[in-house]
């Protein structure tokens, strides 16, 4: 596993190494084989609301969800996925691009999900950047009329110190002005930042959608942990430790594999079914 540092040495080092790359198209979105992305598929009498995945930074609408999204779809869900803030000359990584852009992309994505499965709304489920970007669409792009749940892994809700990192930015003369400028995506998750601000002025939440965040103690990349979670009314924050103390996932991999936090998303979208998460969860 990475050291917080090297993930900073390593977008820094992606940061520059773009400014120098041709142009070219990125790739249109994923088309998983794995049972999502089905647009012929029409939500169930016990799952009226299809599920829209929504991956994190360097990650696309496929690999993130490798292990979730059949997850979802074994238990009965439409689920669909797709890449966002995708720069140019960089196929394969996203979350790069500014998220109020990105957040464009889900508002368009929704609505051709929700045209396809003729439902009212759907359910969000994001990991890191994709459990907070969301929250741009349903405050500023009218996203809460077209939501029910949002349910975030480890997500950067008020930005990320990075292990106190992002603090040395300002000892790096141009460091913070390339980032921004190359790479906004990553700019716009520094806590304390523009976008930050703006995202959070006025409050965590909007009326009508109901919040899940669910936060891992090992997480080395939003940090500090406890900033992830959200205030207002319908919200619900756990720890994966108070469910299951011997989970040690850390950013990656809870939302890769870890079934812990798989089982307690999918309580977020079911409650009326939702069985405790335990450290059983794990072998379901």
């Amino acid at each position: 596993m990475r050291l917080p540092w090297r993930r900073l040495l390593a977008a820094l080092s992606l940061a520059t190494a773009m400014a120098v790359v041709p142009t070219a198209s990125a790739t249109a979105n994923s088309a998983p084989s794995s049972g999502w992305n089905n647009f012929s598929c029409h939500p169930s009498a016990q799952h009226p609301r299809p599920v829209v995945l929504v991956h994190g930074t360097f990650g696309n609408g496929t690999d993130n969800w490798l292990g979730f999204a059949p997850y979802l779809v074994a238990r009965g869900y439409c689920v669909y996925s797709f890449d966002y803030g995708m720069l140019p000359g960089v196929p394969l990584f996203g979350g790069l691009g500014p998220i109020a852009d990105s957040a464009q992309q889900l508002s368009d994505f929704t609505n051709r999900v929700l045209a396809a499965s003729r439902a009212s709304k759907v359910d969000i489920v994001g990991h890191s950047q994709g459990g907070m970007m969301p929250r741009y669409y349903l405050q500023f792009l009218g996203g809460a009329a077209k939501v029910n749940a949002m349910v975030g892994l480890a997500p950067d809700n008020h930005g990320t110190t990075l292990d106190g990192l992002t603090k040395l930015l300002p000892y790096f003369p141009g460091a913070a002005d390339a980032i921004q400028s190359i790479t906004p995506g990553l700019a716009d998750q520094v806590a304390g930042s523009a976008f930050q601000q703006h995202l959070n002025a006025g409050g965590d939440t909007v009326p009508g959608v109901r919040y899940t965040v669910i936060s891992t103690i090992y997480d080395e990349v939003v940090t500090p942990y406890t900033t992830q979670a959200l205030s207002g009314p319908n919200v619900h924050n756990v720890v994966l430790q108070d469910l299951c103390p011997l989970d040690i996932s850390e950013h990656v991999t809870i939302g890769l594999t870890d079934h812990i936090a798989f089982h307690e998303a999918a309580n977020a979208l079911d409650p009326a079914h939702a069985t405790p998460t335990t450290c059983l969860s794990a072998f379901s």
